[in-house]
């Protein structure tokens, strides 16, 4: 399930998409459009600016704007970068120790299939295409 981290982290860059060429957006102006408390968006850019997928500038005239073209911007690589992998079962994590049941386990195949539509709907999805 993705959490409100990951939904808020989709309306903060597509804010930013809707708003890129003006420079820097406050971060307040992002909260008052999206109906989001600052402090939660605090949090959540931070991990965005964390990732590489915004950057932010301090001082007057500062804020928050996206690294590259909002087409470059998978949505799987945002929601990751907030909710960590998509992976649905641990033993499907990248780095996941090997599973000893793997070879008898009758539902890996059923989680393989869904973690691989999952990641190919979520890495097929750009965030220009949720753009206005």
């Amino acid at each position: 399930m993705i959490s409100t981290k990951g939904r808020y982290a989709l309306r903060v860059m597509i804010d930013l998409a809707e708003h890129d060429g003006a420079g820097c957006i406050p971060l307040k102006e992002i909260a008052a459009r999206q109906g989001i408390s600052k402090k939660y968006l605090e949090i959540i850019v931070k991990e965005l600016v964390d990732g590489k997928l915004v950057a932010g500038v301090s001082g007057k005239g500062g804020g928050y704007k996206l690294c590259r073209a909002p087409a470059d911007y998978p949505i799987g690589e945002i929601l990751e970068c907030t909710e960590g992998p998509l992976a649905s079962v641990a033993c499907l994590n990248d780095g996941a120790a090997p599973c000893p049941r793997a070879a008898d386990c009758q539902t890996l195949p059923l989680w393989a299939e869904y973690d691989r539509l999952t990641h190919e709907y979520f890495y097929g999805k750009k965030l220009s295409d949720l753009v206005r």
